[in-house]
C-alpha cells in the first residue's frame, strides 16, 4: 500500500486567515504515532500559525496553540477534525 491522501480542504477567511487540512492514510504509523494517519491541520496567516495539529515524524501527535505545543491524544479522524475546528473557532472568538 502506498500513502493515499484521504482528505484535503483549504479555505480563506475575509480577514486573510487560512485553514488548510490534509490527512493521509499511510502504510504504517508515523514514528511517534500508533495509527495509520499522517496529518497536518493549519489555521493562521501567511507566515504565522495560530492553531496547528500534526504528527511530525518523531514527535507524534501534538497540537500548537499560539506559541504553546502540547501532546494530542488521537482517537479518530472525525474527533481530530472536530477538536481542530473547535480550537479554530475559539481562536477566532466564535465560541
Amino acid at each position: 500500500m502506498q500513502a493515499k491522501r484521504v482528505f484535503y480542504d483549504r479555505a480563506e477567511f475575509p480577514d486573510g486567515a487560512i485553514v488548510e487540512m490534509t490527512i493521509w492514510d499511510v502504510p504504517k504509523p508515523v514514528a511517534g504515532s500508533s495509527h495509520r494517519f499522517k496529518y497536518s491541520l493549519f489555521y493562521g496567516y501567511p507566515g504565522r500559525r495560530i492553531v496547528g495539529y500534526d504528527n511530525e515524524r518523531g514527535k507524534g501527535d501534538h497540537r500548537h496553540l499560539g506559541d504553546k505545543e502540547e501532546p494530542y491524544r488521537f482517537s479518530s479522524v472525525e474527533t481530530l477534525m472536530a477538536d481542530f475546528l473547535a480550537d479554530v473557532r475559539r481562536a477566532r472568538g466564535e465560541s
